[in-house]
């Protein structure tokens, strides 16, 4: 019998464990809910056409995302390191080969990847919460919109600095431990989070647009869905929940003996899948009421909503509380990006927790200097798809994390026993397990494939 085999097993995580199923839930929330849930999930329901879109994207997150999930978690907890050593250590438990490992380490890289350019985007919504409470918005234009816009972007020292203090605060918060650090920062940043939203939600119904935003969301069009609607809807549930990149599996590997895998991944989704239907809620009422066009695409945050804010009765206090949710979101993602490396520098090189966030985060902040300057300096620098910030993107989100999560799919459903899968999961009912097990063998890694074959443009639905 393996070391590791059988409910309660002796491993141990070296970095401590959440205090409480709670603790756990909330920190997985806040990884998922991030600029993917407030700003590019309305945008996208905008861009394909609305209600229609969103009952898709409802059904790949409980098809495909929420099987995907469990498997993170359950083998982050199996192996109790970070997302290198516990595929490798469980592969080998197996009797498989430990190169499983290197599928840990490109989604520890994902993150590092991804964090660099993120960071630099978080760093706008930061700008964005002392411009609107500033007032630079109030009764501006769409020009003077854009032109504010236009100099935050074109200001490599301006956006540097802001990407700076974001990452200083990622820092921090990750340098002081599981729970010093990631708890206690989720248990403040994640209800701070919800509140916000709520208050804006309130605000929103009183906007004069609630109705029209209601039935653009709930109301099916089937007429405006296309086959590309689905693949993005696809992707969307699949990059919405962090999967694929090392954040949910170190994040299990500090989950207690005894805690339901199953009900604690169905909570976080409905929490993220909450979340993000909250912020099309918000958004979309006030898009109405101010006449202003739904299918916007990424401006619709930086650019669409502060005209919005700019000209309403109360819009410098709430366009504040908006970009300060926008923050607290990306900052509650953020910790998570970075986590996996934390972890495995920690482990594997024998630094200390502080050591190893400063050493990864100013690896991260040096990293994130090719983004800034892509909007400026190097912005005619063209190659592939386009500036370093969209080859960044592209790689990581179209490449790295389909393929991460398609082997991690593989590896949970094939590779690993339905002895181990079985005790680990611990749900009630073989036919929940049978399920689990079908969708993570079957429907799981064929949704994957048509998402990664998407991107790179090998199958292309209209």
């Amino acid at each position: 019998m393996s070391p590791a085999s059988g409910i309660g097993s002796p491993r141990q995580s070296l970095h401590g464990q959440w205090s409480s199923r709670l603790a756990f839930i909330l920190a997985v929330t806040g990884s998922a809910v991030g600029l993917g849930n407030v700003w590019r999930f309305p945008y996208i329901v905008g861009d394909n056409g609305g209600g229609a879109f969103v009952l898709v994207y409802l059904a790949c997150v409980l098809a495909i995302g929420l099987p995907l999930m469990m498997s993170e978690i359950l083998v982050g907890r199996r192996g109790r390191r970070n997302p290198v050593m516990a595929m490798s250590l469980l592969a080998q438990e197996e009797g498989s080969s430990r190169h499983w490992g290197l599928v840990g380490l490109m989604g520890v890289l994902a993150g590092f990847i991804i964090l660099s350019f993120y960071s630099v985007i978080a760093g706008w919504s930061v700008a964005y919460v002392f411009a609107s409470g500033a007032g630079r918005f109030s009764g501006a234009d769409a020009a003077q919109v854009g032109s504010l816009f236009e100099g935050l972007t074109s200001s490599w020292a301006t956006i540097g600095f802001w990407h700076t203090l974001f990452m200083v605060m990622t820092v921090m918060v990750v340098a002081r431990g599981v729970e010093k650090g990631l708890e206690r920062a989720v248990r403040i940043l994640v209800p701070a989070l919800v509140g916000i939203m709520l208050i804006l939600l309130i605000y929103a119904i009183t906007s004069g647009g609630f109705g029209d935003g209601v039935r653009f969301l709930f109301q099916p069009d089937f007429s405006q869905l296309s086959g590309a609607s689905v693949l993005v809807a696809l992707g969307q549930a699949f990059f919405t929940l962090s999967l694929g990149m090392g954040a949910i599996m170190a994040y299990g590997a500090y989950l207690p003996e005894g805690t339901s895998i199953g009900s604690t991944a169905i909570t976080v989704v409905i929490a993220d899948t909450a979340i993000a239907i909250l912020a099309g809620l918000v958004i979309f009422p006030i898009v109405f009421a101010n006449g202003l066009e739904t299918a916007q695409g990424p401006g619709l945050i930086f650019l669409t909503l502060p005209l919005a804010f700019g000209n309403m009765t109360g819009g410098l206090v709430f366009g504040t509380l908006f970009f300060i949710l926008l923050t607290f979101a990306a900052w509650t993602s953020a910790i998570g990006l970075i986590e996996p490396a934390v972890a495995w520098m920690v482990e594997r090189l024998k630094l200390t927790r502080a050591q190893a966030a400063v050493s990864a985060g100013g690896v991260i902040w040096l990293l994130g200097f090719a983004t800034v300057f892509s909007f400026n300096l190097l912005a005619d620098v063209q190659f592939g798809a386009g500036t370093i910030f969209d080859n960044a993107d592209y790689l990581t989100n179209n490449l790295m994390l389909p393929l991460g999560g398609l082997f991690i799919t593989l590896f949970a459903g094939w590779v690993l026993s339905a002895r181990v899968t079985r005790d680990e999961l611990a749900l009630a009912g073989e036919g929940r397990y049978r399920l689990w097990r079908f969708l993570t063998r079957w429907v799981a890694p064929l949704a994957v494939v048509a998402v990664f074959l998407n991107a790179i443009g090998l199958l292309r639905l209209t």
